[in-house]
């Protein structure tokens, strides 16, 4: 067992997405898991997401799972298509603009199994912190 007296959150997840076959049942399912949590989940047409989680419906092109890593700038973006493909990965996406929201810089590849992996940059800001710091309680 690693033991750590620090640990850093909130640094590496942008966003997953996982894609399913049936959205009602996965809303009921996720819907009571976040009340639960205390966390609010928001529905859209055809998905819903809580927080930086997304699901959505529908048949995958590529494997089930998506994941967004957050990058610090767009460099770092380009950088980590050309290592992914590099290495095994597969271009989904080459790096620039994307109409999501202004700033919007990310690249896309499949990873050897086929999963849809992003780097993101969301232009310039300031963080409130750089990561959430949890300490051992003891």
């Amino acid at each position: 067992m690693v033991e750590l007296n620090q640990w850093h959150r909130g640094r590496l997840i942008d966003h997953i997405q996982i894609v399913v076959a049936d959205l009602p049942a996965c809303r009921r399912f996720y819907g009571a898991v976040f009340d639960v949590l205390g966390v609010p989940l928001v529905d859209g047409e055809g998905y819903f997401f809580c927080d930086e989680f997304f699901v959505s419906a529908g048949t995958p092109m590529t494997g089930r799972v998506h994941i967004a890593f957050q990058a610090p700038d767009e460099a770092t973006v380009r950088r980590f298509h050309e290592a992914a493909v590099a290495n095994g990965g597969r271009d989904n996406g080459s790096p620039g603009l994307r109409d999501y929201h202004p700033g919007y810089y990310a690249a896309f590849v499949l990873d050897p199994e086929g999963n849809n992996i992003e780097a993101v940059y969301h232009g310039p800001a300031t963080r409130s912190a750089p990561s959430v710091v949890l300490t051992d309680a003891g």
